[in-house]
């Protein structure tokens, strides 16, 4: 089975995202083998600049990919608008690159899946003037079916191309399949590659970056998270990098949340057992927010630590209500535990407003009658500066 549908022999499923503070990764497919080069500017049409990248293809069972290209083009000025072609002739994109300083503006979401409600939801996120996305896992919903992977860079692009997007793996983009196909993660390893390398990581599952003043750690809730793997090991000594007067925000993303009121997904080893092996290192390190998917509604939590309120704790949140086609998780404990401030099963997405070195202020918004609509809403102050967590 082959990739379908490629409808222009130059390129498809155009997707850009970070690579460190002043390059950017353009990602694309094409039908037939062609060389990886990007041609940029800060022109339209005037395309000066270029690079060369790399390109691969991978079999999953009877199907096999196109051409996956792969360059990294910089350096590159902040906040700047870039016009970029794909190889040496076809459609011409433009991306703005992220603000060195604050003000950044994030967008927020996860489980997008193909349907309606996805295309809602990229509908009202495209309207926020967002800077870049964080992305908490579980991207196509192809679910072994590959060609779906194919669709949802379609479905994706016109959004995927103007702003960097930074993903993370949740549990339907593992695919992996005892004996027949035994590698996980191989379409979402070789269609989004996240800058790990950059970040001392040896997994493209996890892995960090710096932009604006906000230190990101993006975890893998699918790969080994105990005290003796490399992801822990990594963890700690990536925390123990961040210099948080130079970046005095700090954010985590993963997939499955370490903290749920849903009845879904209740008792989960990704989640308990993950949360059991790493929260210390969170808490120790000050993380401001966690954002996880998984569970197909939102939940906000206080600051928690060991399951109550602790003022030096993250706040959690989880955003799985992108628009995947599994539906809402509707159905809550009772009563409410007391460290959830909010929860709702709606399809939305979140807007993270870094207005400065203090004040972060987040923002949820519930995609009620295809209108965007502001549903949730706190303002946070950084735990770098917060007394008596220092």
């Amino acid at each position: 089975m082959k990739a379908l549908n490629f409808s222009v022999a130059h390129t498809m499923q155009v997707h850009i995202s970070m690579v460190g503070a002043d390059k950017m990764r353009i990602t694309w497919v094409t039908k037939d083998e062609t060389p990886a080069e990007v041609h940029y500017g800060t022109a339209q049409g005037q395309l000066g600049s270029s690079a060369t990248g790399s390109t691969r293809s991978y079999k999953y069972v009877v199907y096999t990919s196109g051409t996956i290209h792969d360059v990294v083009i910089g350096p590159l000025n902040a906040n700047t608008v870039y016009y970029y072609r794909c190889g040496s002739s076809g459609p011409e994109f433009s991306f703005k690159t992220p603000p060195s300083q604050f003000p950044i503006r994030i967008a927020v979401a996860g489980d997008f899946g193909q349907t309606e409600w996805t295309k809602s939801t990229l509908d009202h996120i495209s309207k926020s003037n967002y800077d870049l996305l964080l992305l908490a896992g579980d991207l196509s919903y192809a679910d072994f079916y590959q060609p779906l992977w194919d669709s949802f860079g379609r479905l994706v692009e016109p959004l995927a191309s103007q702003r960097p997007w930074m993903t993370a793996t949740g549990n339907h983009d593992v695919e992996k399949i005892i004996v027949v196909h035994p590698e996980k993660c191989t379409s979402y390893n070789a269609r989004w590659h996240m800058p790990f390398e950059e970040s001392g990581s040896t997994s493209n599952l996890y892995y960090s970056f710096e932009v604006a003043g906000v230190h990101v750690v993006v975890l893998g809730s699918y790969s080994d998270f105990g005290s003796d793997s490399d992801q822990y090991k990594w963890l700690q000594a990536d925390l123990g990098k961040v210099d948080r007067k130079r970046t005095p925000w700090l954010v985590v993303m993963l997939h499955a949340p370490w903290y749920n009121s849903n009845s879904a997904h209740q008792g989960e080893e990704e989640s308990d057992g993950m949360r059991d092996s790493m929260e210390e290192i969170l808490y120790k390190a000050r993380v401001d927010v966690v954002f996880a998917g998984h569970v197909h509604a939102y939940e906000r939590f206080d600051r928690v630590y060991q399951g109550k309120t602790d003022k030096c704790g993250p706040v959690y949140i989880t955003i799985g209500d992108g628009g995947n086609r599994e539906g809402l998780a509707t159905k809550y404990i009772d009563p409410k535990p007391d460290i959830s401030l909010f929860r709702e099963a709606s399809f939305g997405h979140g807007q993270l407003n870094v207005v400065d070195g203090n004040t972060m202020e987040w923002t949820w918004h519930r995609n009620d009658d295809d209108q965007s609509v502001a549903s949730d809403s706190v303002t946070l102050k950084s735990l770098a500066t917060e007394p008596g967590c220092n």
